[in-house]
């Protein structure tokens, strides 16, 4: 979540669906990354706007989005060694 004092935080959005390059202006300041059937984004989110302004972005472009989290500052924003958990049924 956003802290109180409306600073942004460092968020890891996963989609189902393997992106290419062309969609990186789509979500400019993240990074993207597509391996095994999955797009993971990760970058800053300044507000709660901005991060309904990617959502919605997503569900335009038909994705299914498997999960949304919020990472600690130390973390770094590499998808690496991350089990991501899908509440969706399988491709």
């Amino acid at each position: 979540m956003i802290r109180k004092n409306g600073t942004s935080k460092v968020y890891r959005i996963v989609v189902r669906s393997e992106l290419n390059d062309r969609y990186a202006s789509a979500f400019e300041g993240m990074h993207m990354e597509a391996k095994n059937g999955r797009t993971i984004l990760t970058g800053e989110v300044i507000d709660q706007p901005h991060l309904f302004g990617i959502l919605d972005r997503l569900n335009a472009l038909g994705l299914v989005l498997l999960s949304v989290q919020t990472l600690s500052e130390a973390a770094h924003p590499s998808a690496e060694g991350i089990e991501i958990l899908s509440h969706a049924p399988g491709p």
